[in-house]
């Protein structure tokens, strides 16, 4: 996975990512930008994947790499998105259901995007992880046409482990909808089949 995503990324000199604003190259913008990526090179054949009908709505507005505020010496990724809540993404109650937005969370696009970002900035090569723990905390609710704006920020970028955290804000009504944390690990390479 990793070599194929690795091929993928040399492949984007000369993307279009003048839309999107933030200090990464832009070929780290248009890597980040392609949400499917994850689940097009893993696993080529599906036709279909979890939510893959929320993913394309996702926009990717803003992909940085930053020093950190607290520890200057330290960098940090910051990928910012844009999402309108539709019907297929909310409860019996109209509101962004909870599943919905810890989906959002967690998935390999939302606070995974930091962590690309920063990983492929820094060290030219796309970082594979899988979750270990998802921490998810609910403030307010989004309704049906709400716009969300979620913003993702790497922690930490160690060699096993790594973590992010991701803040889901209501951009129409002005607060905070979810917070959420996702420590993630080195997958293990995958088994030859012989």
């Amino acid at each position: 996975m990793a070599d194929q995503l690795q091929l993928y990324f040399s492949s984007l000199d000369g993307a279009n990512v003048s839309h999107i604003a933030g200090n990464a190259s832009d070929k780290v913008k248009a890597f980040v930008a392609d949400l499917s990526i994850y689940y097009r090179v893993n696993h080529p054949e599906l036709k279909a994947t979890f939510c893959d009908y929320i993913i394309p709505r996702i926009k990717v507005t803003e992909v940085s790499v930053l020093n950190n505020a607290e520890e200057p010496l330290k960098a940090e990724g910051r990928v910012v998105c844009s999402l309108t809540v539709e019907e297929d993404m909310v409860n019996a109650s109209k509101n962004l259901h909870g599943g919905c937005s810890s989906f959002l969370v967690d998935m390999d696009v939302c606070s995974t995007l930091a962590l690309s970002a920063l990983s492929l900035e820094t060290t030219g090569k796309p970082h594979y992880t899988v979750s270990q723990l998802i921490s998810v905390v609910y403030h307010s609710p989004a309704t049906l046409g709400d716009e969300l704006r979620i913003v993702n920020t790497s922690l930490t970028l160690g060699s096993r482990a790594v973590s992010a955290k991701t803040e889901i804000y209501n951009a129409t009504h002005h607060r905070l909808v979810v917070s959420g944390t996702h420590i993630k690990m080195q997958a293990s390479p995958q088994k030859s089949k012989l």
